[in-house]
């Protein structure tokens, strides 16, 4: 969506971008207009982009909002291992004890944010260093996020590297219920692996329907949409008011790396990495 944006440029017919992390939203940011004060004030400040005060009407204006939170997790089996068990960082998963036992899917998009925030954390040597040593244990690669969390079910893997709410499609909405063998772990350790991303929308300066596009935005961001978010697809509301759903980790309980989601823009550098090692053709 950021490449085809980039191609538009200013022909684009979008009026409003919506995306599945915040670093997609960073690289096209010059395109976004700001957006009214009530709009980026219904929102927690961590999960907002940075405001700048606009002279018109006197009001501190944001580029984008976060519409939901995800948290970057690790997926493993409790009937293989225990939470004791597993790494308090993501580096000691390049242990060689690990080799054959872990699942990614390099080419998804918040797992490229999240080796941005590896980036701006550890730097890139370390980073570099981690994506060598994971490359070492040999990861078992998957097209996204579900096929993990079965294969960690089915004992495929020990370990893949997931979003939080994955898990629940099988937890919540099929058969399976607390019999399904796969849990959800925050690396107790903090770093970029327990990183707490969003969902994020902008209104482009292009868009011809202006008004509309703040009513959609406002409505996401409303005490309805947010309820639908944390109790159909388990993802955090982000408003004050609506509660979180009861089965997930409450976002205090994370030890989160305190990274701006605003600077997770280099994704292409994050892509670009991962080609370099040999992960992506």
């Amino acid at each position: 969506m950021v490449s085809l944006l980039n191609e538009e440029g200013n022909k684009t017919p979008a009026d409003v971008f919506y995306a599945q992390d915040p670093g997609g939203l960073g690289a096209v940011i010059d395109m976004f207009d700001s957006m009214p004060a009530e709009i980026c004030d219904a929102i927690p400040e961590w999960a907002v982009s940075p405001k700048e005060y606009n002279i018109i009407d006197h009001t501190m204006r944001c580029k984008w909002i976060g519409i939901t939170g995800r948290a970057r997790t690790l997926v493993y089996n409790p009937n293989v291992l225990n939470e004791s068990e597993l790494p308090s960082s993501m580096m000691d998963l390049t242990d060689p004890k690990w080799k054959g036992k872990l699942g990614w899917a390099p080419s998804n998009g918040s797992f490229q944010a999240m080796l941005t925030g590896m980036r701006l954390t550890w730097g890139e040597d370390k980073t570099k260093e981690w994506l060598q040593g994971i490359m070492s244990n040999e990861p078992i690669v998957y097209p996204k996020n579900t096929p993990q969390v079965e294969a960690a079910a089915k004992d495929e893997i020990d370990v893949g590297f997931v979003n939080h709410y994955y898990l629940y499609k099988f937890v919540l909405d099929k058969a399976e219920g607390d019999d399904f063998a796969a849990r959800n772990y925050h690396p107790r350790g903090g770093g970029p692996g327990a990183m707490v991303m969003v969902s994020a929308a902008g209104i482009l300066k292009t868009s011809q329907n202006t008004d509309n596009a703040e009513k959609f935005i406002k409505f996401m961001t409303s005490q309805v949409a947010q309820s639908y978010f944390a109790n159909s697809t388990r993802e955090y509301p982000l408003v004050s008011g609506v509660k979180k759903h009861p089965l997930i980790t409450a976002m205090d309980d994370i030890t989160k790396p305190t990274i701006s989601l605003a600077s997770l823009s280099d994704i292409a550098g994050s892509a670009q990495m991962l080609r370099d090692a040999g992960v992506l053709e």
